[in-house]
C-alpha cells in the first residue's frame, strides 16, 4: 500500500481503509453503488480510484468487465447444475435430461456477456434455454449465433413471470454500468417457482437483480428461501483463480502500463476509457452514474484531478 498505484481485484475491505490516502491511485473492481461504505472511505481519503467495471470504450463496451463477466456466466450454469442436485437441496434435475425424460428449463435474464455465456453453457449441457433481454438487436444477434439452441424473449414483467413458473434454474445477469442492478424478479415471482429450483444471481456484485438476493460467500454459497435455492456469491470468478487471473490480467495490463508510463493525470487526460473508469478523486465523485446512485455531486474527472 506504500506504492503510488495499488492494483487489486476487489474493493478494499474495512481493515484496509486505513491505507487509503490522497496520493494513492487504486485500480480495481469497486462496485461503489453496492458498497457505499467503500465510496465514503475513498472520498474521505481523497484517493484517486479507477474501477475496472466502468472503464468504457466509445462503443459502450466494458473491456475490463468483460472477462470476469464471461467467467461468471459460465460458472453460473456450472453452479446451478450442481445445486439442482438433490443432495445440494435442489429438485434433483439433470440439465440435459435423459432419453425419454425432459431436460432442465433454464431461464437467463439479461443477454450481455454474463447472460450469453450462461446460456451458451446451458445449451451445451442440452438444457432447454430461454434468454430474456430488453434489447431486441441483442436478441436478434443471439438468435443468429445460437442457431435454434436457445429461445429469445423480449423482457418485461409478464414474460419473466411466465418463464419463472416452469424454470428449474434462473440466472440473473442484469447490468447497468456504474449503477445498482435493477430488481427484475420480485419476491412474489420467486414464490411462484417450483420447490427445489435454483436461482444464481450474478448481479449480486451490483446489489443483485432478484428481490430475495443477499450476498453469500464461496465457503457458504447458498441459502433456501420460499423453497428456492439461492446462490449469490460475490466475486464468483474467485472460485477459479487460475483462469480468472490470466483473463483479468490480459485485459487490464495495457491500462495499468498506460498509467505507470504517463502518471494518472496524463493517462486520464489522454484516455477516454480511463476517464469513464475513474470513480473518485480528491474527495469528489468523478463518474456520473456512481454519483447519481449514491446521491453525490459529480465532478468532471480532469477538473477533480486539478483541484
Amino acid at each position: 500500500w506504500a506504492q503510488a498505484m495499488v492494483i487489486k481485484v476487489k474493493e478494499p475491505k474495512e481493515e484496509e481503509f486505513q491505507f487509503l490516502r490522497a496520493d494513492l491511485t487504486l485500480f480495481t473492481y469497486l462496485h461503489l453503488s453496492a458498497y457505499p461504505k467503500v465510496a465514503a472511505a475513498l472520498l474521505k481519503a481523497r484517493t484517486t480510484a479507477i474501477a475496472y467495471e466502468t472503464v468504457q470504450l466509445s462503443d459502450g463496451s466494458l473491456p475490463l468487465l468483460a472477462p470476469m463477466s464471461e467467467i461468471a456466466g459460465r460458472l453460473a450454469t456450472q453452479a446451478g447444475a450442481h445445486f439442482l442436485e438433490r443432495p445440494q437441496g435442489g429438485r434433483g434435475v439433470l440439465m440435459g435430461g435423459a432419453p425419454g425424460v425432459r431436460p432442465a428449463n433454464v431461464v437467463v435474464i439479461g443477454a450481455g456477456n454474463v447472460g450469453y455465456n450462461a446460456a451458451w453453457i446451458a445449451a451445451g449441457m442440452l438444457a432447454n434455454v430461454t434468454i430474456l433481454d430488453k434489447n431486441l438487436d441483442r436478441l436478434r444477434y443471439l438468435d443468429q449465433i445460437c442457431v435454434g439452441r436457445t429461445t429469445t424473449l423480449a423482457s418485461n414483467r409478464g414474460s419473466i413471470e411466465r418463464a419463472l413458473v416452469d424454470a428449474d434454474l434462473v440466472v440473473g445477469a442484469v447490468l447497468v454500468a456504474g449503477a445498482r442492478a435493477p430488481i427484475v424478479v420480485s419476491e412474489d415471482m420467486v414464490k411462484s417457482m417450483k420447490p427445489g429450483s435454483v436461482i444464481v444471481d450474478v448481479a449480486v456484485d451490483q446489489g443483485g437483480c432478484i428481490a430475495t438476493t443477499r450476498e453469500t460467500t464461496h465457503t457458504d454459497p447458498t441459502y433456501m428461501q420460499h423453497g428456492v435455492v439461492h446462490y449469490a456469491v460475490g466475486n464468483m470468478p474467485g472460485a477459479v483463480p487460475n483462469t480468472s487471473t490470466y483473463a483479468l490480467t490480459n485485459a487490464t495490463l495495457p491500462y495499468q502500463l498506460e498509467i505507470a508510463r504517463r502518471g494518472v493525470r496524463s493517462a486520464i487526460e489522454h484516455s477516454e476509457p480511463l476517464r469513464h473508469g475513474m470513480n473518485t478523486a480528491n474527495g469528489n465523485y468523478t463518474n456520473q452514474p456512481v454519483a447519481s446512485e449514491l446521491q453525490g455531486t459529480y465532478v468532471d474527472p480532469i477538473t477533480a484531478l486539478n483541484n
